[in-house]
C-alpha cells in the first residue's frame, strides 16, 4: 500500500522517539550507577559526555566512508538502532567506570546512524515547507531523549536496571517500526559526499560559517542543560524531579520544536533562532538563582528554557543547506554536526566543575554565553538571507 507523507512522518517520528531513549538512559539513573561503578565527581560528567563524543565520531566515520549513501537508509537505521540497544543493554553487566563510559561512547556512535538517517528519510517526503516536518522529527528526538526520566519516575521503586532494559527494548521496537512501517519517499535526494579537501571551502563560505557559529552556540548550551537540569531540580527540592524533568525537557521541548518549525517558515530562520536563543540565554543566566528559593519559579523558568532551547535546532542545518554549494554540502553538514557535538563534551564537564566549586547558583550561567554568541552570528546571517530573497 502506498504511504502518505504524513504516515511516513508519524511512524518515523515514533521510531526516533523510541530510539533516542538510549541517549540519557544511564544519566537518568546516575545515582545508582555511581554506587555500582564507584564513580568519582570527575567520572560522572563522562557518563553523559561519552554519548555525544561517540555520536560525533560515528557521524564523521559514516561521512568519510559514505555509509549513509552506500546502504539503504532505513536498513542503516535498523542496524544502528539494534546496535545501540545492544551497547545500552550491556550496561546491565558493567561493573567499572571505564567499561560503562566505553559502552556509552558506543551507544552514541550507534545513534549517529539513527537520528541523521531518520531526518534524511523523512525530509525527502517534504520537498517544500520542511519547517513543520523537521520540527516534528526533532520534537520526537527531544521527547525520546527525556523519556528515560519518565521511565525512572514510573519505575521509582524498581531496580535501576528497569530503565536500561526498557530503553533497550524501545530501541529494538524503533528498528522494527522503521523497516516495517516507513517507506522510502517517491523521490530520492542526491548523495551528500564528505571530503576533507572541501573543508577549506566550508571555512571560506561566510554565511555557512555564520550558521555554524549559531549552531555551535546552540549546542554549547543544549546537551549540558539536558544533562544537568534533572539533578538541579532534584537537589533544589522539587518533588517528583524525574517526572518534572520529562515535562520540562520532553513535553515543553517537543512543543518548542513544532512551534519553532512553524514560525521559521513564516518569520525566517535567522529571526527565529535569535528569538529562541535570546529566551534560552535569559533562562540560563537566571535559573540558578531559583535554587532553594522558589520551586514554582524554578519550574516556570525550566519549562520556558526547555521550550526555547530546542526550538531553533533545525534551522542551522537548513541555513547551511541554503548557502553551501552542492559539491561540498555534505562536508559542510558533517563539519557542523561534528564540531557542535564535540563542544557539548566541554560544556557538560564545565557545568559539573562549576557546580562543585561555586554551587548551582552559577553552574548554568556559563551556558548562556553560547546563545549570546550565536545571536551575534545569526543577526549577521539575516543580511545574507535578505540578499538571497531579493535575488
Amino acid at each position: 500500500m502506498k504511504q502518505s507523507k504524513w504516515g511516513a512522518l508519524a511512524w518515523g517520528s515514533i521510531a526516533v522517539f523510541f530510539a533516542l531513549s538510549l541517549w540519557f538512559s544511564a544519566s537518568a539513573v546516575i545515582n545508582d550507577l555511581t554506587d555500582r561503578w564507584g564513580l568519582t565527581e570527575a567520572d560522572k560528567p563522562w557518563v553523559s559526555a561519552a554519548v555525544p563524543a561517540g555520536f560525533a565520531a560515528g557521524a564523521l566515520i559514516s561521512a568519510v566512508l559514505g555509509i549513509s549513501d552506500r546502504f539503504p537508509a532505513r536498513k542503516l537505521f535498523m542496524i544502528s538502532a539494534l546496535a545501540g540497544a545492544l551497547a545500552n543493554s550491556l550496561l546491565l553487566f558493567a561493573d567499572h567506570p571505564f567499561i560503562g563510559i566505553l559502552l556509552r561512547f558506543l551507544t552514541g556512535a550507534a545513534l549517529a546512524g539513527v537520528y541523521p538517517v531518520a531526518v534524511k528519510v523523512l525530509t525527502l517526503w517534504f520537498p517544500k515547507h520542511r519547517g513543520l516536518a523537521i520540527g516534528i522529527v526533532i520534537g520526537a528526538l527531544t521527547l525520546g531523549s527525556a523519556l528515560p526520566h519518565l521511565l525512572a519516575a514510573l519505575t521509582m521503586n524498581v531496580d535501576w536496571r528497569g530503565v536500561i532494559l526498557l530503553s533497550s527494548i524501545l530501541s529494538v521496537l524503533s528498528a522494527v517500526i522503521m523497516i516495517r512501517f516507513v517507506q522510502d519517499a517517491p523521490q530520492q535526494g542526491t548523495p551528500s559526499v564528505f571530503s576533507v579537501n572541501m573543508i577549506g571551502k566550508v571555512l571560506r563560505n561566510k554565511p555557512v560559517m555564520l550558521a555554524n557559529y549559531g549552531y555551535f552556540g546552540h549546542m554549547w548550551e543544549l546537551y549540558a542543560m539536558w544533562t544537568w537540569l534533572p539533578l538541579f531540580m532534584a537537589e533544589g527540592g522539587l518533588a517528583h524531579a524525574s517526572f518534572l524533568s520529562f515535562v520540562t525537557i520532553g513535553l515543553a521541548g517537543a512543543a518548542g520544536c513544532v512551534l519553532g518549525g512553524l514560525l521559521a517558515d513564516k518569520v525566517g530562520r535567522a529571526r527565529l533562532t535569535i528569538w529562541a536563543m535570546g529566551t534560552s540565554a535569559v533562562c540560563a543566566f537566571t535559573i540558578g538563582f531559583t535554587f532553594e528559593h522558589s520551586l514554582l519559579l524554578m519550574m516556570v523558568v525550566a519549562s520556558i528554557w526547555g521550550c526555547s532551547i530546542i526550538a531553533d535546532s533545525a534551522q542551522f542545518s537548513a541555513a547551511v543547506s541554503e548557502f553551501a554549494e552542492g559539491d561540498y554540502l555534505g562536508t559542510a553538514l558533517t563539519f557542523q554536526m561534528s564540531i557542535g557535538f564535540l563542544l557539548t563534551i566541554i560544556s557538560i564537564n564545565l557545568v559539573s566543575w562549576i557546580q562543585v566549586h561555586a554551587g548551582w547558583e552559577w553552574a548554568f550561567f556559563v551556558l548562556g554565553i553560547g546563545p549570546v554568541l550565536g545571536i551575534a552570528a545569526m543577526h549577521r546571517l539575516r543580511n545574507y538571507e535578505g540578499a538571497a530573497e531579493n535575488e
